[in-house]
This record gives C-alpha cells, sequence and structure tokens, in this order.
C-alpha cells in the first residue's frame, strides 16, 4: 500500500464518526485578490493554496470536491496556475468539482471557476469580466510643476518601457496590448474548451469583459446554475452529505507548512497602504 494511501487512511480514522457518516465532500474556500500580496495581508497564489487543494482531493471516500470562490479577479499568471492544479487533481482522483461562486467570480477568479465540472453561484453574484486590465499612473507633469527633473539609465531599448514618471509613448502602449491580446486569447481558448457548448451568446459579448448577475449568467451559459453550496450538495449527495472546510490551519488545528509571515519579510506602512488601495480598486470595479 502506498504511503499516501495509508496516510488518507489514518486521517479519515481522525475525523469524527458522526462526519464519517454519510457521503464526503471536503469544501475548499478561495477568496480574495489573486496575486496581490503583502506578508500581512496575503492574495491567492498557488504556493498559499496548494497543499489546502491537496488535502481536499486526499480522501479516498470523497465523492466530490467542492470550491467556494469569491475573488474580482488579480494575476492572470496565478490564476492559471491554480487553475491548472485542480484540473490536474480533479483528473488523478477522478473526482467531480463543483465550483460555487460567492459575491465575485470575476475575470481571474472566473477562470479558476472554469476548472469546474459544474459552477453554481447565487442570483446577486458577478460573474464574467473575461478581458484584460493594465493600470498605472502618469507623473511627468508633476514633476514638471515641482521642479523635479528625472534621470534613468538602461541597458535594453524597452527597458524603461511605461514608466510612469515619463511621458507616454505609443509604441509602448502597442507593446503592452500585444501582450494583453496574447493573454485574452489564452483566457478565451480556455472558457470555450471547459464551458464548450453550453456558450450561448456571441464571443463579441461573452469575451468583452463585461460580466452579469446570476441569472443572466446561466443564461449565457457561464454558470450551470443558480443555488447555494448546502442545498446544491444535499440534493447531489443526500441529506447526510459531510462537508469538512480544508482551511489554512489543516482540520485538526495544524498550522500548514508553508504558509506564514516570514520576520524578516514584515513591509512598512507604506507598502500595506499601497496593497490595501490596489486591492480595494480591484474589488471597486464590481461595486463592492
Amino acid at each position: 500500500m502506498a504511503k499516501s494511501d495509508i496516510r488518507s487512511r489514518f486521517l479519515e480514522r481522525l475525523i469524527p464518526a458522526r462526519l464519517r457518516a454519510g457521503p464526503l465532500v471536503p469544501v475548499v474556500r478561495l477568496s480574495g485578490v489573486i496575486g496581490l500580496s503583502t506578508p500581512l495581508k496575503p492574495g491567492l497564489t498557488l504556493a498559499g493554496v496548494a497543499r489546502l487543494l491537496d488535502a481536499a482531493f486526499k480522501p479516498r471516500k470523497a465523492k466530490a470536491v467542492a470550491i467556494v470562490i469569491n475573488s474580482p479577479g488579480g494575476s492572470a499568471v496565478q490564476s492559471h496556475l491554480i487553475y491548472s492544479r485542480i484540473r490536474q487533481l480533479a483528473d488523478e482522483r477522478g473526482l467531480p468539482v463543483i465550483v460555487f461562486i460567492e459575491d465575485v467570480g470575476a475575470s481571474g477568479g472566473y477562470m479558476i471557476a472554469c476548472a469546474a465540472d459544474e459552477i453554481v453561484c447565487d442570483p446577486s453574484s458577478i460573474v464574467g469580466s473575461i478581458g484584460v486590465i493594465g493600470a498605472t499612473f502618469g507623473f511627468e507633469k508633476a514633476l514638471k510643476k515641482l521642479g523635479i527633473e528625472r534621470r534613468i539609465y538602461t541597458a535594453g531599448k524597452y527597458k524603461s518601457t511605461l514608466d510612469p514618471f515619463l511621458p507616454e509613448k505609443p509604441e509602448d502602449v502597442h507593446r503592452l496590448k500585444a501582450i494583453q491580446k496574447d493573454i485574452h486569447d489564452m483566457f478565451i481558448a480556455l472558457v470555450k474548451e471547459r464551458r464548450g457548448k453550453r456558450l450561448k451568446g456571441p464571443d463579441s459579448a461573452l469575451f468583452s469583459g463585461e460580466y452579469w448577475v446570476g441569472d443572466r449568467a446561466r443564461a449565457l451559459g457561464l454558470v450551470d446554475r443558480v443555488g447555494e453550496i448546502r442545498s446544491v450538495l444535499r440534493e447531489k449527495f443526500g441529506e447526510k452529505v459531510v462537508t469538512p472546510l480544508i482551511a489554512e490551519r489543516g482540520w485538526f488545528g495544524r498550522r500548514v507548512p508553508g504558509v506564514g509571515i516570514d520576520p524578516l519579510m514584515r513591509p512598512g506602512l507604506a507598502d500595506e497602504l499601497v496593497s490595501a488601495i490596489e486591492e480595494r480598486a480591484i474589488w471597486a470595479r464590481y461595486g463592492l
């Protein structure tokens, strides 16, 4: 017997008998901005959620894995890494994945949701925003008023691309938009692969970056049904379904290794403030 099987059986024995009476569907919550992170305010990254996902798919008697998502998006890379890990684990274990979108499953949050075999949302959930965005500021006029001269030295023609303290260059914007198009094309291909014939509506609407609330998202095929986790899982697996939450500290109170604060990496107040402002701006796109 493999060590992983022995460990899985040991963990299952530690679960109280009353929690082993019915079908088992572990639950993982993924909440927050993806990728945007400081040590005191971690965002969603593969490094931060990998152990939780591994633990959710580990029990031998699991009938499915439920993932609760509440995210306005963020890093395209981290979104795709988390999506890929969920699919890898689901395929290895042969388990269906059900995603439940709470307030928001938009942009990268929706990309992760597409790892599911079934997506469920609330009637008021915000879903979609299948697009790519980049934002910055321009400070060159402010520097001129203050009498400050910007000096920058590079090796490489495009090393100072989109420097916020220099005038914007059309060729820099063109290169950025080309990169965004490549990422957007990948996002579209992923959604089409996972949702397939369930998608209804023209590409010009579905992939415009627009977002919708629950019933409209269902009509467009972006989600499969409207509902909430307790009633849906009871409907699928019976009244005795057991849904243990796989939390940061694990099932039995022990802190998950690798998730914590490095005392040498504590951010300053300015870093935390900027991070908080950026996070607030991302949530604010969806009126939250």
